[in-house]
């Protein structure tokens, strides 16, 4: 797998059981990676696909690699990987998706020793996501200690949002502390507003919410493509039902958890983190393609549960926009679920909402009849190509 010979940008993005890549030009704004891949199944089976900007691509199951093999290693692995088979590639510098910035980090920053402890304060508040974001950051850092590594947060893009939006209903002083509302998902709504002008003309500028549906699921109400309120809050546990996590539960159910049940906090974490959401609903999966293949009345329960959540979560943004001109689904359950967008938009249509079956069913671009009154479009989110020029903005390296 080669490419021209130029200097070139690696992006990373670590998550507890993956690590994707991809390699982009140093100079100019392409969004179009040289190449791309992951690293799955870390912690079980690790194994490696990538493919390069002409489609070529390669799998390995990485022999000699197994489930106690650390981020580390793995890191180590693909850099060596990058350097045999990306002939011409000089890496200059790195970026790294790192969830949580916390009030202090507003905009992606060059990592030092500093930064990288702050951001080690800040794991408790995204415990799924931070501390295997960092642990990429540490294993880069001992490989290739003079590469210049920053740091693209998803807390960011929702830093616009204005005062009320961010706050909770607690002692002031708790809030000036920085207990407040972050949202999460910054980096994909990041990229899904600087493409909405080219999807929707005059529109982008108006009223739209984004519903970023994977495992981790979350929505954002943007007008001007700037954010203004969002599902998720002061950790990425908050809002939709997920993967493994519960969304927005009464603060009392914890509370009796603890106290008359007798779980700790760390047990009560786990429980709300791990295994909860789909997979807790359903004791099926947490993945909706097994989900909407399986016949067990539980699975149905939570793919419905995790419609109506939405819905509704996405009827109270409406509120917060005062209005609606657009709604955009992305992420792996939004592109590629015509179910989950169907059952959705059924519990919207009062707002005028007129989906197009056979164009969702297509997964089309647009996925709305022409006499909707809201748009509702299907638009596949690229955070890698945001980090990439985050980090081409704060070169030359």
């Amino acid at each position: 797998m080669t490419g021209g010979a130029s200097d070139a940008v690696l992006v990373i993005n670590a998550g507890s059981s993956s690590i994707k890549f991809a390699l982009y030009p140093a100079a100019g704004r392409s969004r179009e990676p040289l190449c791309h891949g992951q690293i799955s199944g870390i912690g079980r089976a690790p194994a490696f696909v990538a493919s390069d900007a002409d489609g070529q691509g390669t799998r390995d199951a990485l022999p000699g690699y197994d489930k106690t093999s650390s981020h580390e290693d793995l890191i180590a692995w693909l850099l060596d990987w990058i350097g045999q088979h990306g002939a011409g590639f000089r890496l200059v510098a790195a970026g790294h998706r790192v969830v949580h910035g916390g009030r202090e980090f507003t905009a992606p920053v060059r990592i030092d020793g500093d930064v990288l402890a702050r951001l080690g304060t800040l794991a408790p508040l995204a415990p799924l996501h931070q501390p295997h974001n960092l642990a990429a950051i540490e294993a880069m850092a001992r490989r290739m200690p003079d590469l210049p590594q920053i740091a693209c947060f998803d807390t960011s893009f929702h830093r616009s949002q204005p005062e009320l939006a961010q706050l909770y209903a607690i002692p002031h002083g708790l809030s000036d502390e920085g207990i407040v509302r972050y949202g999460f998902h910054g980096l994909s709504y990041g990229y899904i507003a600087s493409v909405l002008p080219d999807l929707l003309g005059k529109n982008a500028m108006g009223r739209v919410i984004v519903a970023h549906l994977g495992n981790g699921a979350s929505l954002c109400a943007m007008k001007a493509c700037k954010s203004v309120a969002s599902s998720m809050g002061f950790t990425a546990l908050d809002g939709l039902v997920m993967g493994t996590r519960c969304g927005s539960i009464d603060p009392g159910v914890i509370l009796y958890l603890m106290q008359t049940r007798g779980l700790s906090a760390d047990q009560v974490q786990h429980m709300l983190y791990n295994d909860s959401g789909l997979l807790g609903v359903s004791g099926v999966s947490n993945n909706m393609q097994i989900l909407q293949a399986s016949e067990d009345p539980r699975a149905a329960r939570a793919i419905d549960l995790f419609c109506y959540r939405a819905a509704v979560e996405t009827a109270g943004l409406v509120a917060a926009l005062e209005g609606l001109d657009a709604l955009v689904f992305t992420a792996g359950i939004g592109e590629n679920s015509a179910l989950v967008r169907q059952k959705i938009c059924a519990r919207l249509a009062w707002l005028g909402l007129d989906l197009d079956p056979v164009a969702n069913d297509a997964n089309a671009a647009t996925i709305s009849m022409a006499q909707s009154k809201i748009a509702v479009l299907v638009v596949p989110t690229d955070e890698e190509s945001v980090i990439a020029d985050a980090v081409r903005a704060l070169g030359p390296f």
